[in-house]
């Protein structure tokens, strides 16, 4: 039976007062969420989503699990506009979500924004999300290259996040949802802009070289920092085993964390 066994790090970084990201990582299920900058209570939105995403997919194991990360967003999004509907001060509030789930057979990955998920496999590293950003869609039609987009004053725009407004269109608010061939020995990395705009793709891979996903995680933060930490940084790595089902509860990360000291999202069941 597949399942993840990782660790991951998050940190506000070196210009930012609050953290925004949020995290959680259980043996079935992980997800990383980015409030999107400069929406108003982007902790919130993240941490929301995360809980929400995380609980929907504990609560539904054993279900297809494409199925369960289409609901657990659906949820997430329901979640977020309610909780604008009891504070307007929230209004506006949006986050990235990227998330992995397994019923222990099949891998299912979500994801909407610009938070990403890499493959670490037979020593090459593959990104496996497109970004839904501004600046990615440039590049895609062949207006800018690769290495412009780093630099570019627009890079940060999100084109589809899980955005509060009822008003957004849908396409605006869709994640993509894929299926993954994993196999045991397989590394999943989930991160936010912070790690990923200040770490590039081949010291990505150098890091997940490293033994152990914490020590990975850990790193991975530390360069970001290091790079200047302009943002909120945070890294999940997984590794895929095959064993028998476990039980236990997961890890929080960033702006979740106090959420889960109320609730722990393994508890609920919806």
């Amino acid at each position: 039976m597949l399942r993840f066994s990782g660790a991951g790090v998050s940190d506000v970084g070196r210009r930012r007062s609050h953290n925004e990201d949020a995290a959680y990582l259980a043996p079935y299920v992980a997800v990383v969420a980015d409030g999107v900058g400069g929406a108003a209570a982007g902790e919130v939105a993240s941490a929301t989503a995360a809980y929400v995403v995380a609980a929907t997919a504990l609560a539904r194991f054993g279900a297809p699990p494409d199925i369960v990360v289409r609901e657990a967003v659906a949820a997430a999004l329901t979640s977020l506009r309610a909780g604008v509907a009891q504070d307007e001060d929230r209004q506006g509030m949006a986050t990235t979500l990227t998330c992995v789930t397994t019923d222990g057979t099949t891998v299912a990955l979500a994801h909407v924004g610009d938070s990403r998920a890499y493959l670490w496999r037979d020593q090459t590293l593959a990104r496996i999300t497109r970004d839904h950003t501004y600046v990615q869609q440039l590049v895609e039609d062949g207006t800018i290259t690769a290495e412009d987009a780093l630099a570019h004053p627009w890079r940060h725009v999100v084109m589809r996040s899980l955005h509060s407004s009822a008003e957004v269109p849908p396409e605006s608010v869709a994640a993509d949802v894929v299926l993954l061939d994993l196999a045991p020995g397989d590394r999943l990395l989930l991160c936010s802009d912070g790690v990923s705009d200040l770490v590039p793709q081949r010291r990505i891979a150098e890091v997940l070289r490293l033994g152990m996903p914490g020590a990975a995680a850990a790193v991975l933060v530390q360069h970001a920092l290091e790079a200047g930490g302009r943002d909120n940084a945070t890294a999940v790595v997984l590794d895929v085993e095959d064993g028998p089902r476990v039980v236990g509860t997961g890890t929080a990360l960033g702006s979740l964390t106090d959420l889960a000291n109320i609730v722990d999202p393994a508890s609920v069941h919806l």
